[in-house]
């Protein structure tokens, strides 16, 4: 079985899909004035500034400011979609933390920037299971397979909880999403605890996930928690059967949405 927890190469060279049929991903550093030139080629492909800002000039168009935050845990996001067959050039205005994120496509859409102004924020949960989710490309956003959001853990608390999983095609309870949980943690010392396991416990991972990790969920379920006394961050990238986020609760644990009474008020962690 493929090791559930990776550390992305931070070069800006390799592009790496762990195994997946569908998603890739590459963590890239640049200085200031640095430049790099890609090919999207057979893949749709979302540029996600964690820190810094960058321009990109593309056969698909330009696009003079990209990003603007200073780390996840200072702002909004901006999000680049360029499509299918697309060249381009990137260039770090100042240092630039990236994210890209790629998925396997066949239809070619328009690129477009989505700023924090179309951000959808989300809190969603209760109690100490309350966690905000940034939406960036939704399911109605035009793509062929790609979605991203980001999700922002606080203190002590749980995510991606109850417990689902998104592996079985079952419309419109369920599509089936190959899935990356890239992490950011507000202190270096810092750690979340993801579990990732299927019902018949065939997969049973519990990992302990520190800043720049990464968590490869190929199937079954996946709650986090973070550490107490450290908020997490996770940048979410999904590509399957359907453009849907479409999932099921393990039905062991479901009972608990009826207990949520009132939401963490030290939400949104990220304005």
């Amino acid at each position: 079985m493929m090791s559930l927890l990776v550390h992305p190469d931070t070069t800006g060279t390799q592009i790496e899909t762990f195994g997946f049929e569908l998603l890739a991903i590459k963590i890239v550093k640049l200085q200031a004035g640095q430049s790099m030139e890609e090919d999207t080629a057979g893949r749709e492909l979302a540029i996600v500034p964690l820190g810094g800002t960058c321009s990109v000039t593309s056969t698909a168009g330009d696009f003079a400011s990209v990003g603007g935050r200073a780390s996840v845990f200072s702002g909004l996001p901006h999000t680049l979609y360029l499509p299918i067959a697309t060249k381009f050039t990137l260039t770090a205005q100042g240092d630039c933390d990236l994210a890209f994120c790629y998925s396997k496509a066949e239809e070619p859409h328009a690129a477009a920037l989505v700023g924090p102004a179309d951000v959808r924020v989300e809190i969603r949960g209760g109690g100490n299971a309350t966690r905000q989710i940034n939406h960036m490309i939704q399911p109605g956003f035009p793509a062929h397979r790609i979605l991203v959001c980001e999700v922002y853990t606080p203190s002590g608390n749980w995510s991606s909880y109850p417990p689902h999983k998104h592996d079985v095609h079952n419309l419109p309870g369920e599509v089936d999403l190959e899935e990356f949980y890239y992490y950011r943690i507000d202190k270096p010392e810092g750690y979340a605890i993801q579990k990732v396991y299927s019902a018949d416990r065939r997969i049973d991972e519990t990992l302990t996930v520190r800043d720049g990790e990464m968590v490869l969920v190929p199937e079954g379920y996946h709650p986090v928690v973070a550490a107490h006394g450290y908020n997490a961050y996770y940048l979410n990238v999904l590509a399957g059967s359907a453009r849907s986020m479409a999932a099921s609760d393990d039905p062991e644990y479901a009972w608990v949405r009826d207990t949520w009474r009132e939401q963490d008020p030290r939400l949104p962690l990220v304005r």
